[in-house]
């Protein structure tokens, strides 16, 4: 079959050969009705751009990894370990991280530019568009540590619910009946489970959660949250931070004010960050099993990819609490 050129476009369009070439460039001196005519034209007759080819060739192999704000340390863990896993299997990493104050859909013009083989979202929030786009792209996308309410889904997730659960445990064991919580966003999936497991214990045990307030997984807010808390001398004897970032704040925070931790207020956090074991911090913590989870991850997108006619699937990896100091 002899290969469509962009003189056969052009002479079906009724153009130039010089228009078909600015139709395939951002920005070039064209006008939306003509590009749109080329653009339709081309996939009708299977012409693709050089710059097309030109792109194809240097994404085919590659797994792009789409990540929330890397303000959270817990992200460029994730990142790392992905990159790592994935050359190690022969394949190159693309990452997209959304600035701060962004979330992942703000990416996803060059997500599907670039055509990678394959995409991984590990932004939490429930909403957000990408992985649904990639689906309708044909581009297989794996959800890592996040689910959304999507009967297409694939996801690879800790046992947040679980996590959550073995907190509150933690806090009736020791005797702690005073208790709050700082939470992230609440349009995140790792928010949702988290609390709703912590909740769900400490109901079980006979306690109450005294307080919630919201950190927005950062630290500023979280150490603001925190030294609210404390505005009331004795008011709470344990605080349940759902990342770990801002239970370092808390703990900062309570140092700040002259609290002890953990003999006025024990602090528990979630992830399992290198700074929650430094001596200064020695956080009890939830650990995520990452290895596994990055693991898990690419091997379901082998699947998908060996296997279009996949239906999606949900992974849900253990979780441990780390007993250190904070609690």
């Amino acid at each position: 079959m002899k290969k469509v050129t962009a003189k056969d476009v052009a002479d079906a369009c009724g153009f130039s050969t010089a228009a078909v070439s600015r139709a395939f460039r951002k920005g070039s001196p064209i006008s939306d009705a003509m590009r749109e005519t080329i653009l339709r034209t081309s996939r009708e007759m299977g012409y693709v751009s050089p710059s097309a080819r030109s792109v194809a060739a240097m994404t085919t192999g590659t797994i792009t990894l789409v990540t929330g704000s890397l303000e959270n340390p817990f992200y460029p863990l994730v990142a790392s370990a992905l990159s790592q896993e994935i050359q190690a299997r022969g394949r190159r990493m693309i990452l997209h991280a959304a600035p701060p104050g962004s979330d992942v859909d703000s990416l996803l013009g060059q997500v599907l530019d670039l055509k990678s083989d394959a995409t991984i979202v590990t932004s939490s929030l429930m909403s957000s568009r990408i992985a649904k786009a990639c689906r309708d792209h044909a581009m297989p996308v794996v959800l890592f540590n996040r689910v959304q309410p999507d009967l297409g889904m694939t996801a690879v997730t800790c046992d947040n619910y679980g996590g959550g659960r073995l907190v509150a445990q933690r806090f009736a064991a020791t005797g702690r009946t005073r208790i709050a919580m700082i939470g992230g966003r609440a349009d995140t999936s790792t928010q949702l489970e988290r609390a709703r497991g912590f909740r769900d214990a400490l109901e079980e045990a006979g306690l109450d959660l005294r307080h919630h307030v919201t950190g927005s997984y950062r630290y500023a807010p979280a150490f603001e949250a925190m030294s609210e808390l404390l505005a009331v001398p004795g008011d709470i004897d344990a605080v349940f931070c759902v990342n770990d970032i801002m239970a370092l704040a808390a703990v900062d925070a309570a140092r700040a004010r002259g609290v002890r931790i953990p003999d006025d207020v024990a602090v528990i956090g979630f992830d399992d960050i290198p700074m929650a074991a430094w001596p200064s911090y020695d956080l009890t913590t939830v650990r995520q099993p990452l290895n596994r989870m990055v693991n898990e991850t690419l091997d379901l997108i082998d699947t998908l990819l060996r296997d279009k006619g996949s239906k999606g699937a949900i992974r849900i990896m253990p979780v441990r609490l780390i007993e250190r100091g904070s609690a």
